[in-house]
């Protein structure tokens, strides 16, 4: 049964990976990524997001230096490992960035963090995926067998092409997003008042997982300010359109800077 890892510093390092360590910083941000996604996705984002922020992209089991780790495949066990590894590194002002899968974790780990009377962050930065609240429309598919399963991944476009067809390095990967699938495709909505934190949300025009409708209900899920921007492009947005995002992200940040300054 996948169970709750105690924090300490090895931990951290294993789950949290900074390429640009900022002893500057005033502001950590925090960034899951979609299913199947690695840290690696934000190595580069210290480069675009002001100076006084510290980037800190989490490494999830299963993949990259995690290859060899079991992959969670239930979103609430993998939320409360997180709670309790990143809990005695919230000493700054901090927000959460996660897209797709991210997204619901950041939403949730909230949530979690809440229920326990700890700091929540300063604002939740969501991405690609539906407000909570509502149904999936799209059926589940980590339970397909392989051929099927791999075809429904092409069909998503997330993958490239010579990725999908190396058979070998599919073998590998196959458990990963089959896990990371399962995770959000298992995930049940529980009633909850709104968070106090504010909420901005990000969609793609061309998405056909998540529509515009779908990412301006996580209105419902803050007692605060709302923001949604759609960005050109799929569901994959953040990779095929990362000059249009980071921008608006930063932005974003700034502001969370004001707010926090003094």
């Amino acid at each position: 049964m996948e169970g709750v890892i105690m924090a300490t510093s090895r931990a951290f390092d294993a789950w949290v990976t900074c390429p640009s360590p900022n002893p500057k910083a005033r502001l950590r941000l925090f960034c899951f990524p979609y299913a199947g996604g690695s840290a690696s996705l934000f190595r580069t984002w210290a480069d675009d997001v002001p100076p006084e922020v510290e980037v800190c992209p989490v490494q999830l089991p299963g993949r990259e230096s995690r290859f060899r780790e079991p992959c969670f495949t239930r979103l609430m066990p993998l939320v409360h490992t997180l709670g309790e590894v990143l809990w005695p590194y919230l000493t700054l002002p901090f927000a959460f960035f996660g897209h797709s899968m991210g997204a619901l974790i950041s939403f949730e780990l909230t949530r979690y963090l809440r229920q326990r009377g700890r700091t929540l962050p300063q604002h939740l930065l969501l991405s690609a995926h539906r407000a909570p609240q509502l149904p999936d429309r799209q059926p589940p598919i980590h339970h397909l067998p392989d051929a099927l399963f791999l075809e429904e991944l092409r069909q998503l476009n997330g993958i490239p092409g010579e990725v999908l067809d190396n058979v070998e390095l599919m073998e590998l990967m196959l458990p990963l997003l089959r896990g990371d699938f399962a995770v959000a495709e298992t995930y049940v909505y529980r009633e909850d008042s709104p968070l106090p934190c504010p909420i901005t949300a990000f969609g793609g025009l061309e998405d056909e997982e998540v529509n515009e409708e779908e990412v301006g209900a996580w209105h419902e899920q803050t007692t605060s300010t709302f923001t949604r921007h759609m960005m050109p492009g799929d569901h994959f947005f953040l990779v095929k359109h990362r000059l249009a995002l980071m921008p608006l992200i930063a932005q974003e940040l700034t502001q969370i800077l004001a707010r926090t300054t003094g």
